[in-house]
């Protein structure tokens, strides 16, 4: 076995205890050898959990400053990322984030032209929407199955935050999630991935419940995020689309992607990865199944190790979260401005 990526984490809350020590632990070419977080206590109950002997740390610049990590994995909220990864690439470490890339667009092209000055891997924890079947839909989509796409439309609508008495969660505070509201990012990315992206944007948004109890039950705080956003817009391959996301929308239909071309449609459930289509001549939209040997898993830990090794791009690249970072951008603008807003925008 050749020598194992050294792996330092800085941020190790529930995404790595979810997903990302369990992957790691079977992988032989990765080894987390330190983990810094805010408190040694919450780092110290990890380990215990899961059997590791890392060095505990609390310091994030001591930790990327270590001559012997080779990577360090950031799982920290959004207001972290651009400075911990434009730091951990400055001091030659290969750089794992988590999604959302980046507070808005400047940070996320930061990150992006600091990623291609260094040429070390770089990588973004991927939107995980749509990966079962990724592999059929792309099939399907590169032979024709729609013809020319002429309608794609995103729902995205749950209830979440529809009581008013939820405490405020970090994700509505601009200072810690930046521009990045609901969904709308995560399902973004997979709409990308299939579809390509928009070359219009024009957006609402509203904020319903404007001030929320603090979780520490001392007080309130301001909502700084939007309940919900309507996006609509022209993509670059010409078709017109909609997006809609909402958190206040009780019994709302299943979240789905919905393509309508000149030859057929397909409709992609978000929740259970079930794929509906239909050409012309059918009855009506019947299930497409996902063969077994066209599942697309999700291996992205060993993807990141991958990519350290040989250098192949795994999803998602820094490149595909600035595109993800620009729609967000551009939704904001427009929502400010009431106006359309044309891509890619201008800096």
């Amino acid at each position: 076995m050749s020598n194992p990526i050294r792996i330092g984490i800085i941020g190790a809350g529930e995404i790595f205890r979810l997903r990302h020590f369990p992957e790691l632990a079977k992988i032989d070419d990765a080894k987390v050898v330190a983990i810094c977080n805010r408190s040694a206590e919450s780092a110290a109950a990890i380990v215990d959990e899961f059997g590791l002997d890392p060095d505990i740390m609390t310091d994030p610049h001591a930790l990327m400053a270590r001559a012997d990590i080779d990577a360090v994995m950031i799982g920290t909220w959004p207001y972290k990322h651009c400075p911990f990864v434009l730091e951990s690439l400055d001091r030659g470490k290969h750089t794992f984030v988590q999604a959302r890339m980046a507070m808005n667009l400047r940070e996320a092209k930061a990150m992006y032209a600091k990623a291609q000055e260094t040429g070390l891997a770089a990588q973004i924890y991927p939107s995980l929407f749509g990966f079962k079947g990724h592999n059929v839909m792309k099939r399907l989509i590169d032979d024709g199955y729609l013809g020319e796409v002429r309608n794609i439309h995103v729902r995205f609508l749950g209830s979440h935050i529809a009581d008013a008495e939820r405490p405020l969660h970090w994700r509505q505070v601009a200072r810690y999630s930046g521009l990045n509201t609901l969904a709308m990012g995560i399902v973004v990315e997979t709409v990308q991935r299939w579809y390509g992206c928009m070359k219009t944007v024009s957006a609402q948004a509203r904020t319903f419940t404007r001030d929320r109890p603090l979780a520490s039950g001392q007080g309130s705080g301001p909502v700084e995020r939007p309940d919900t956003v309507y996006v609509t817009g022209e993509m670059e391959s010409g078709a017109i689309a909609a997006f809609l996301f909402s958190g206040v929308a009780r019994f709302g239909v299943e979240p789905q992607i919905e393509a309508y071309g000149s030859k057929g449609t397909l409709i992609y459930n978000l929740n259970n990865d079930t794929i509906l289509g239909a050409q012309v001549g059918a009855d009506g939209l019947a299930e497409i199944p996902v063969p077994d040997d066209e599942v697309k898993e999700c291996t992205v830990e060993q993807d990141f190790i991958h990519l350290i090794k040989t250098g192949t791009p795994a999803w998602t690249t820094f490149a595909e979260g600035v595109k993800y970072m620009e729609f967000t951008e551009a939704v904001f603008r427009s929502v400010e401005r009431g106006s359309v807003v044309n891509l890619p925008l201008a800096d």
